[in-house]
């Protein structure tokens, strides 16, 4: 196993603090805040620490504050509700005094019943397409340090990108992304492991697809681009460390925000998990967005 796969299942498993309260740390991996993804996946996983035997089956979420990566968060779990069936669990994340996430997890006893599915997306396979971390030896040099540095080093999970990734944002695309992920090396059989880091790389790309009509780039200072919410259903057992197809849309952007939902789908066809978001998308002055990406500015 990579060490930095172990590194985020580490991070993931949070510190017990009392019966229902966890502590997690942060990691840089390039963005100006910390990673969305990484305070879905942990906050999940606080939650899933105060439920026995049953099974996450959605989660909704709301961002409230920009996280600091320099300082720990506190997960607080509120046991709403333990029915027949399923289990309500709702968590904030606090930083500095103030919650920076809003999530409410339901949980289910394992059962069966109707069943039906989108159908998959004709796209290719992963096998022969570039790996994310390739397209590092042909950067533009408008892609900033912080990108440079997410593309070339380590990283838990191997993308591949069904098209071509145009950094610099110039063309103008339909509202589709189609991208192929799993963990870079096998992980232990915990269901509870493989959702939250399936939690994790939920947030990866998904806010972008809303940019793609407009030839815009995130890699510009001119961009504005925050998660407000995030919602995400768990339909049949994840196994990430096996390829998924992440097969995103954006139906809408209006009102300096944008709308995309995603699909997530095994390499035999079966629909794993369906996620939406919206987040900002807003276009300002560069100096005024360098300002909004420090996250001990924001108010």
């Amino acid at each position: 196993m990579y060490s930095v796969l172990e590194d985020l299942i580490s991070l993931l498993q949070l510190e017990r603090i009392e019966d229902n309260i966890f502590r997690g740390d942060s990691r840089d991996i390039g963005s100006p805040q910390v990673f969305g993804g990484q305070v879905l996946g942990q906050a999940l996983s606080a939650a899933q620490h105060t439920v026995d035997s049953r099974v996450a089956h959605s989660l909704h979420a709301y961002f409230l504050r920009r996280g600091d990566i320099t300082a720990p968060i506190v997960y607080e779990v509120d046991r709403a509700r333990d029915g027949g069936s399923f289990s309500n669990r709702r968590v904030v994340a606090i930083q500095h005094g103030r919650p920076i996430l809003n999530l409410a997890a339901s949980f289910q006893n394992p059962e069966t019943g109707l069943e039906h599915q989108a159908t998959m997306p004709d796209v290719p396979g992963p096998d022969g397409l570039q790996a994310l971390h390739e397209y590092a030896q042909d950067l533009p040099d408008c892609v900033p340090m912080k990108m440079r540095r997410f593309l070339t080093e380590k990283r838990p999970f191997e993308f591949r990108p069904v098209r071509p990734i145009d950094f610099e944002g110039r063309e103008k695309l339909p509202p589709i992304f189609y991208v192929w992920i799993r963990t870079v090396s096998d992980i232990p059989e915990d269901r509870t492991l493989h959702q939250n880091l399936l939690a994790y790389v939920s947030d990866y790309e998904l806010l972008g697809a809303s940019t793609l009509p407009h030839g815009l780039s995130f890699i510009r200072e001119n961009v504005i681009m925050a998660s407000l919410d995030h919602a995400l259903w768990f339909h049949r057992r994840v196994k990430i460390n096996q390829w998924h197809l992440y097969a995103i849309d954006s139906p809408n952007a209006s009102g300096a925000r944008g709308f995309s939902r995603g699909h997530f789908f095994n390499q035999d066809g079966d629909l794993i998990a369906s996620t939406t978001q919206e987040g900002l998308v807003r276009i300002v002055d560069p100096k005024r967005a360098k300002k909004r990406s420090d996250p001990k500015k924001q108010s």
